[in-house]
């Protein structure tokens, strides 16, 4: 498969440029800092003692200040979902960067790590120094208080060595919480000790108080290596030196010394506190409770859930985080949303599927004794529901999907959520919407899973047709499961039996067909689903054809 420039710079030009652009503020920000410490007049005296750990060590604090700061900028929701929802701001390409998010918060993540022990190595290397190098000469730069003194006793008796092994204790069970396997096994372990950052941040403002680190603040009057009034001269000068020329060389005064100015908080009280004022508002709109309205129970596991909340406004393609004190109350749990409040019904939906402990036991909560049958109806149960919160909505890529010409929709299982908005959007007659052809690919292992929104493709089939429009829509349906295999043989379903095929789609052939009809055109693909179809699809979209069109990957991910 050969790689297209052009689908290449259209899929990956932009986030490499952005990568290209961090990586090289962090260079620039540790060589510039390194060469500082290392050839700035005002750290010679303390150069001579530390050595290379000084350089290194500040080094690394300057590239851990900035990830510092931009390591919260990802996670502001809100901020995000408004940039992306002012078109006048943003443009496409910036909408689609957004969407990359979660990977450099990640990203900016693994820097903190990496360089946070390269930081803790320098300084444990210029602890020892700080022990073994005891200056005489020089007693105010000494951060230990006599030649030879125990290192642990320094860290454990100092605000930079205090803090800085919280700091490391709390980075570390932030990252080991962070892996999938713990958020998968047992949310509430990473979102406690992911909601220690606000303590991690308080620390880190603090850590350099104790003035650790000093540089000389009369350069002037002591220039570095001028000869003090209790060094010998003739000893090392006296054949170097013309007449007079060691009084130029003799110091005017005594070096004097002064810690650093805690700048951390320079880089980091901005986003932090910007951080804060979000999740401060998130907090406030999310206090009130959602009505509950409807609990449908779906074949193959699938709950659909029907709720009202006053003065909720959403686009087609968001998601929303659910919240249930029931089940948990700090867990937090994305959806896309499958139906959108519009001015003839104010209610908003969303399918989840059944699958671990926190939906068993929502569901459990929602219906106290679920049928587990495969009816080909949904069954519908009223009663009283427990409290529910919801927290946005937010922006994701398929919101991009009216923003194409042609746009293809691939969907695997219930990865089908987010593209069933934009279903409901065309049922419901939304406009102001440039797309001229919907492309829809669904993917399920078993055939009763298209029953899920089948009434939904079947009145949006006839729809079209009735507006003798019948192009608009492409509609492809693929069972991967062949075992016992069954049709979808009622009347009010036709339309989806002559669409339905029988195996997994070949990926090449479909994008072929699909460039040849709309050549020299951008296409929008838009993947939720299983890892391996996204990858394959990414892949085609990067790869070149003679059609000339360009496909721009978009993939649903949740931050």
């Amino acid at each position: 498969m050969v790689v297209s420039l052009r689908g290449w710079v259209a899929n990956e030009g932009g986030k490499h440029l952005i990568l290209m652009l961090w990586l090289a503020a962090n260079t620039w920000l540790f060589l510039r800092t390194f060469l500082l410490y290392s050839t700035g007049h005002q750290y010679h005296y303390l150069y001579e003692m530390l050595g290379l750990g000084l350089c290194i060590s500040r080094a690394s604090a300057s590239v851990l200040n900035l990830n510092c700061s931009l390591v919260l900028l990802p996670m502001c929701r809100s901020l995000l979902t408004f940039v992306r929802g002012t078109h006048t701001v943003s443009s496409r390409k910036t909408r689609r960067l957004l969407d990359k998010s979660k990977t450099f918060h990640v990203a900016c993540g693994v820097t903190i790590c990496i360089f946070s022990v390269v930081h803790v190595s320098a300084h444990l290397v210029n602890v020892m120094n700080f022990s073994v190098r005891y200056s005489d000469d020089f007693p105010a730069l000494n951060l230990a208080r006599h030649r030879g003194e125990d290192p642990k006793l320094i860290i454990l008796t100092t605000i930079p060595g205090v803090t800085g092994v919280l700091l490391v204790l709390i980075l570390f069970l932030m990252f080991m919480s962070s892996s999938s396997c713990v958020r998968v096994s047992n949310y509430e372990i990473f979102w406690y000790t992911h909601n220690l950052f606000i303590v991690f941040y308080i620390i880190l403002m603090v850590h350099m108080v104790g003035g650790a680190l000093k540089y000389q603040t009369n350069i002037e009057a002591h220039p570095p290596g001028c000869l003090r009034a209790n060094q010998s001269i003739t000893e090392q000068h006296d054949k170097e030196l013309e007449p007079g020329e060691d009084e130029e060389r003799r110091c005017r005064e005594e070096a004097h010394f002064q810690p650093h100015y805690p700048q951390t908080w320079l880089w980091v009280s901005g986003p932090l506190c910007l951080y804060c004022a979000e999740r401060f508002y998130r907090y406030i709109r999310a206090s009130d409770p959602v009505t509950v309205v409807t609990v449908i129970r779906h074949p193959c596991d699938v709950i659909e859930l029907r709720m009202l909340k006053k003065n909720f406004k959403a686009r087609p393609g968001q998601y929303i985080l659910l919240n249930c004190p029931g089940v948990s109350s700090f867990e937090n749990h994305p959806f896309t949303l499958t139906t959108c409040p519009t001015e003839n019904k104010n209610t908003f939906g969303v399918h989840l599927r059944v699958l671990g402990d926190w939906t068993e036991r929502f569901t459990q909560l929602l219906l106290p004794q679920p049928r587990v049958d495969l009816e080909i109806l949904p069954m519908v149960q009223q009663r009283r529901y427990p409290k529910l919160y919801v927290d946005g909505p937010f922006g994701s890529p398929s919101e991009e999907v009216f923003n194409y010409d042609v746009s293809v929709c691939v969907a695997g299982g219930i990865g089908v959520t987010p593209f069933a908005c934009v279903l409901h959007a065309l049922l419901d007659g939304w406009e102001g919407f440039r797309l001229q052809r919907l492309y829809f690919v669904w993917v399920c292992r078993e055939l009763q899973s298209f029953y899920w929104f089948a009434e939904l493709l079947c009145a949006l089939h006839h729809k079209l047709w009735r507006e003798n429009r019948p192009d608009y829509f492409n509609l492809k349906l693929y069972v991967s499961q062949t075992d016992s295999l069954q049709s979808m043989s009622e009347e009010k379903y036709r339309p989806l039996a002559s669409r339905l095929l029988v195996g997994r789609p070949r990926w090449k052939l479909l994008f072929d067909e699909i460039g040849r009809t709309n050549k020299n055109k951008r296409v929008g693909v838009f993947c939720c689903g299983p890892r391996g179809i996204s990858r394959t699809l990414h892949k085609l979209c990067n790869s070149s054809r003679s059609s000339g069109t360009i496909f721009e990957f978009n993939k649903e991910s949740f931050s």
